[in-house]
């Protein structure tokens, strides 16, 4: 109050503490905050977590993977748990985990597989994505396959087992699934697939009723699909999703299992040696020649591995069946073919004659010399984009 120094030195004699604290103290420090503001790694990545957590039914595990890939963080999974766990303004939806009793089998004994249905995204364009996820797994290593489908049908079951087999280079001694609609009527395994079971040289066997958990380990694994959902919005194509959902499978492969306590990759190589071998490659290419089914476009166009095709106008909305036969696609209306392609690396593949049709509908006024120079230009144009 009198403008007097303090002695700092002395008063520190007296409180035998450092003059230096002392005079910290006088100047007007209150001691260290109870709780340390620190900043996190993760609050750069806080706006992106909370539109990821805002997704229904997203996982934390997929939020990880997500920014892990795509937005390069490099922390643990437990750090941005506590992250999310601190920060209540951040959506954590719950999860309930049912149990039951587990079962094991012998290596080469069983291979489980399901599908992980009517998957919805949307790319950065606003397009929506309906599709599907064939999902297999060797039941003593838990080495997984999954596998982007757009339908389900028999053929596509028949196909995605074949890859499945070709995946983990072998084949076990049964197959284990539920009552799938496709291959299965009143109770029992259509002759297609019975005959493909006696052509691989394994046994299909299906889950009792009300008893799908006996094919509980690949419904685990299917939980991983909702890794997808962090991807909403930041895709851009068909063939972007198919990587993703590889980029997934290397992903859970090499993830550490609670129950083997082992990643699938490293158990798989001792499972691998008790497969039995492949069919000869002619009876594996005529399950994978098999039909597909495909819906046309309002572009008239299908898609195939990642690139499109034309077909006549009046297929418009009709769903038709593709196959592929010696580099050549053929686009069927049920028996009767429709138009064949030869595969292409191109994204877009329209028949001059298909695109001419698509123009007179929307150009009745011009002549037809106008709309074939107009055809031939942009389908020019549409060459050099797609190199």
């Amino acid at each position: 109050m009198a403008n007097i120094k303090p002695n700092f030195a002395q008063l520190g004699r007296v409180y035998n503490m450092d003059p230096r604290t002392v005079k910290k103290y006088y100047l007007g420090y209150d001691g260290k905050p109870s709780n340390r503001n620190k900043k996190s790694m993760l609050d750069e990545y806080k706006e992106i977590i909370k539109e990821k957590l805002s997704y229904e039914g997203i996982r934390i595990s997929s939020v990880f993977f997500f920014l892990k890939n795509e937005k390069g963080y490099n922390g643990s999974y437990s750090t941005l748990t506590h992250y999310i766990r601190t920060h209540p303004e951040l959506k954590n939806n719950k999860v309930k985990n049912d149990g039951h009793v587990r079962y094991e089998t012998k290596p080469g004994e069983q291979l489980q597989f399901d599908w992980v249905e009517s998957i919805t995204l949307i790319n950065k364009y606003g397009e929506v994505f309906e599709f599907n996820v064939f999902s297999a797994e060797l039941s003593y290593s838990r080495m997984h396959y999954f596998n982007y489908s757009k339908y389900k049908t028999k053929e596509d079951v028949l196909a995605n087992l074949v890859l499945a087999f070709k995946f983990f280079g072998g084949v076990c001694e049964h197959t284990l699934t539920d009552n799938m609609s496709s291959i299965v009527s009143n109770g029992k395994f259509c002759k297609e697939f019975l005959s493909f079971a006696k052509d691989m040289g394994m046994v299909g066997k299906k889950c009792k009723v009300k008893h799908a958990f006996t094919k509980g380990k690949v419904e685990v694994r299917n939980k991983f699909m909702k890794w997808l959902i962090a991807y909403n919005h930041e895709f851009e194509t068909e063939e972007d999703l198919r990587k993703i959902i590889k980029k997934i499978n290397i992903e859970v492969n090499n993830l550490i299992n609670d129950t083997t306590n082992m990643k699938p990759i490293l158990l798989y190589q001792k499972e691998k040696e008790y497969l039995k071998p492949l069919p000869n490659t002619q009876i594996l290419e005529n399950y994978m020649n098999l039909s597909i089914t495909v819906k046309v476009h309002n572009t008239m166009l299908i898609e195939y591995k990642g690139c499109q095709y034309s077909v006549p106008k009046k297929y418009i909305n009709k769903t038709l069946k593709i196959k592929e036969i010696d580099n050549k696609l053929y686009i069927y209306d049920n028996t009767e073919l429709v138009v064949t392609h030869d595969l292409s690396n191109k994204k877009i593949n329209y028949i001059k004659e298909h695109y001419i049709e698509g123009l007179k509908g929307s150009m009745t006024s011009n002549t037809d010399e106008q709309i074939e120079a107009l055809a031939k230009k942009n389908l020019e144009l549409f060459e050099q984009l797609t190199k």
